[in-house]
């Protein structure tokens, strides 16, 4: 990991866990505020909203958890890095607003079951505006750090206090519906609120989902790598490109086809190169493996059950009686055989010679359908 990287990973730490200090203690101070203020008022609702903050608590110690864990580098257990902490704690947090909106949903049936109504008082109208003002600030203020550093976890907490605003302006709506005669508006906007929260849930959860399946990038993303890739010198097309998030990076691995006499370090420099512009075009993408292939390998590998080079070079001495002995020699699988290349030195054999050379060599690997074409190269020694 470049010291880049490990600047903003450590910035998205800090700012994660002072983002999750600062709203654990606001929810603290709500909750004892709206309890206190609810039994002394004679407000139902504001005691429930109180227990409902006390659960933010929970939900505030989950992302402390998780952005600890998602910041370490990679280690043995865990080679790909600690991503996936931060989406499993972003589907909880989408779990517990679906749990909170069956909560509201729920209160206000049994609310309206019962048929029986409080008469609140001043101070729960005060309390429940303090909490939504809270709220609120406490939202705007988790979301900003939440863009400025690309943390889906934070924006799932940031809509949990947004929910934690509507849910005491149901209270509130509900006070001052009890206070005014009409018991039955707080339970219809419980309702309401409850199901805009299952949305939040719902959508926060499902994202979460998609990534521990290894859901793909968006189309624009992927189609933005494959531009890229190909844009690389050296790049004749490209196939099997696969890219799976992890939290708030991903990975990406794609099959590259070059040139399939290209040497190994050439071929090696492409696939840096792929890397770098793959990293440098998707902000999102951090992990990427690029396979290099000679040919297009899609449907079916040709070359599968061919010999290897050990195997290979032996049944070639056989075949031209030893001629190997101090000689270059490249073999190219392509096509489902075995292309070789063997290189002389200028003085091994005439000019003239040579096709003939060729050709005898050629006509002796004619019954091993292994092995395909024999191209013959003559090198000027230093000594000649």
């Amino acid at each position: 990991m470049n010291g880049v990287t490990t600047s903003m990973l450590e910035e998205r730490t800090r700012a994660s866990q002072h983002v999750t200090l600062v709203g654990a203690l606001i929810n603290l101070l709500l909750s004892a505020l709206k309890l206190v203020a609810g039994w002394l008022a004679g407000s139902a609702a504001l005691v429930a909203d109180g227990i409902h903050s006390l659960s933010d608590l929970l939900s505030d110690a989950l992302v402390w958890f998780a952005a600890y864990h998602a910041a370490q580098e990679p280690d043995e257990e865990h080679p790909y890095g600690h991503g996936r902490f931060e989406t499993a704690a972003t589907l909880g947090l989408g779990v517990l607003l679906g749990l909170v909106a069956l909560g509201i949903v729920w209160d206000a049936v049994l609310r309206v079951s019962k048929g029986g109504y409080l008469s609140p008082g001043a101070l729960a109208v005060w309390a429940a505006v303090i909490s939504i003002l809270a709220k609120e600030v406490l939202y705007w203020y988790t979301i900003v750090t939440a863009r400025r550093v690309n943390s889906k976890m934070l924006a799932a907490n940031a809509w949990h206090h947004r929910s934690d605003a509507i849910s005491s302006i149901v209270v509130l709506f509900g006070i001052l519906g009890a206070m005014a005669g009409w018991p039955y508006l707080d339970a219809l906007a419980a309702i309401v609120v409850g199901a805009m929260v299952a949305k939040i849930g719902w959508d926060l959860g499902w994202e979460a989902m998609q990534e521990l399946v290894d859901a793909a990038l968006d189309l624009e993303q992927v189609r933005a790598a494959e531009m890229a890739i190909c844009s690389v010198d050296g790049v004749r097309s490209i196939h099997m490109l696969r890219t799976r998030r992890q939290g708030h990076q991903a990975a990406a691995d794609v099959h590259v086809q070059v040139d399939p006499r290209l040497s190994v370090s050439e071929g090696h420099m492409i696939s840096i190169a792929v890397e770098e512009r793959l990293k440098d075009v998707v902000d999102a993408i951090n992990d990427v493996t690029v396979h290099i292939d000679p040919e297009d390998d899609e449907e079916g590998l040709l070359c599968r059950d061919l010999p290897l080079r050990s195997e290979a070079l032996r049944l070639l001495r056989v075949y031209w009686s030893d001629l190997l002995e101090g000689h270059d020699v490249v073999l190219h699988y392509l096509s489902g055989r075995i292309d070789v290349d063997l290189e002389l030195p200028l003085a091994h054999c005439n000019r003239d010679e040579a096709g003939a050379l060729r050709e005898c060599l050629q006509q002796a690997l004619k019954a091993d359908s292994r092995f395909g074409e024999v191209q013959v190269r003559y090198r000027l020694d230093a000594a000649d």
